[in-house]
């Protein structure tokens, strides 16, 4: 059994593969640009994008993958996926606001479904996705969230006090 079999389950490591992916794959120079494009940017209501060690590492490690897969998945249907931050370079405020709620920086990770919906990781490397529903949790790391994703795994909606009110 291969590193990359322990690390992810057999489909999802076959699915990254053939995306490109590679066990030590790690694109720092274009994680970099991403970082500087996305703190050079700001909304015209000034909000900033915030940059930190875990997204920089999803990105060197699994930037520009585009996961094309549909159809039924384990629990709800798959979608396909791209890991690119500059999806989500004009929605600082979206994230912003989802990161007070969660009390941690986040900053965008991808999108899903042709931009239906906004991916997201927090500081400590938990993954989201937003969309006109919600929000979703996805995973405690990307490992996790690419095996829910690719796997078709259902995510969890995310609730905050204010959702009651």
């Amino acid at each position: 059994m291969s590193s990359m079999e322990v690390r992810f389950p057999a489909e999802v490591a076959s699915v990254l593969t053939k995306s490109g992916w590679f066990p030590g794959r790690k694109r720092l120079q274009r994680a970099e640009e991403w970082a500087g494009q996305l703190t050079d940017h700001a909304s015209p209501e000034g909000h900033r994008h915030a940059v930190f060690p875990a997204a920089l590492e999803a990105w060197a490690e699994f930037g520009e993958l585009t996961v094309t897969l549909e159809g039924p998945g384990a629990e709800v249907a798959r979608t396909p996926f791209v890991i690119d931050p500059l999806r989500g370079l004009h929605q600082p405020r979206t994230l912003a606001d989802l990161g007070r709620s969660l009390e941690l920086p986040v900053c965008p990770l991808g999108e899903e479904r042709g931009g239906a919906a906004l991916l997201a990781i927090d500081a400590v490397g938990r993954v989201y996705s937003l969309d006109h529903a919600g929000e979703w949790f996805l995973g405690h790391s990307m490992d996790q969230a690419l095996t829910t994703l690719i796997a078709g795994l259902r995510a969890e909606r995310l609730r905050f006090l204010t959702d009651a009110l």
